[in-house]
């Protein structure tokens, strides 16, 4: 897919009128293929069939910008309700928060309260919490409030996105920490010159990360659909003698299914990135922005009678 018509696709993100009338229809004419539903009974209900495939499941609350102490506050109370239903079932699931859910905005002290809050609940039930990276401009607040969370519980972990030019730099100071760290290539839209244009590029050092957090010691998650990434970390992990139980693939829920079900079959543990909630419309753009098989599938679903 072409910048232009990527930009284009983000764009819809934040038109009202589109954000409406996907918000009423859109998870019957296709974002209910990326989102497990709008209700925490339906995240549960997809994580356990997943788990009864072999798939261990990250479950997201979805929404992110919050602009006040009560909505963030709301927002962690949410996400308490994961991690209880997740000891409750008993499921192979962890969670993942956005920092901007939490109150970033407001405040970063707000963000690191609601972060303490949903730490100790996780360390109760033995639950790990995935810290998400979003956009360049809040990657430093994010990596100190993820340091000082450690600190008091290495039950956290975070992502670094290969495309900033940073993110060699990030990691390695990640690993000293011993931390456990999910890779991506990065989704937000970013300038040249705080990340790699081109998709090459952007590959060269996703793999280029791997090999540096592997090397290290460090349990390494994937995130990838790309089978040259995949095929990377298999030759790598093989050729140094790299336990399978110090990294795992990651995937996104409707995203390559089959392919989930192959690595796990293959012995690797395999995560699928389960998002729900009423406020999915900004997540499955990006879905749609990232490949154009996206939009053709919910332009077929569109169609349809």
């Amino acid at each position: 897919m072409s910048s232009l018509a990527r930009k284009a696709i983000l764009s819809l993100a934040g038109n009202r009128f589109v954000t409406r009338v996907m918000t009423r229809h859109g998870l019957k004419i296709g974002a209910g293929r990326f989102v497990a539903g709008v209700t925490l009974e339906d995240a549960v209900a997809v994580t356990r069939r997943l788990n009864d495939e072999g798939l261990a499941v990250t479950l997201d609350l979805l929404g992110e910008g919050v602009t006040d102490r009560d909505g963030a506050r709301a927002m962690a109370e949410g996400c308490a309700g994961i991690l209880e239903a997740i000891g409750r079932e008993k499921l192979d699931a962890n969670l993942s928060v956005k920092l901007t859910q939490l109150g970033l905005a407001v405040d970063p002290e707000a963000a690191m309260e609601n972060m303490v809050y949903l730490q100790d609940i996780a360390r109760q039930a033995g639950i790990f919490i995935r810290i998400d990276m979003e956009s360049s401009d809040v990657t430093d607040v994010t990596l100190d409030i993820v340091r000082r969370l450690y600190a008091r519980e290495r039950n956290v972990g975070t992502v670094i996105q290969a495309y900033l030019y940073r993110s060699p730099k990030d990691l390695e100071e990640l690993a000293r920490l011993g931390m456990n760290v999910r890779l991506v290539k990065g989704a937000y839209l970013e300038p040249p010159s705080v990340a790699y244009p081109k998709k090459a590029d952007v590959d060269a050092a996703f793999r280029r990360l791997i090999a540096q957090h592997l090397s290290a010691g460090c349990y390494t998650a994937v995130a990838t659909h790309d089978d040259a990434i995949i095929a990377f970390t298999e030759c790598f992990v093989k050729e140094k003698g790299i336990p399978n139980d110090q990294f795992e693939f990651q995937m996104l829920y409707g995203i390559r299914t089959e392919r989930q079900r192959e690595l796990a079959r293959a012995g690797y543990r395999t995560r699928v990135y389960v998002p729900f909630g009423s406020d999915w419309y900004p997540y499955f753009v990006r879905r749609l922005a990232e490949r154009p098989a996206n939009v053709w599938f919910v332009l077929a679903n569109l169609m349809k009678p």
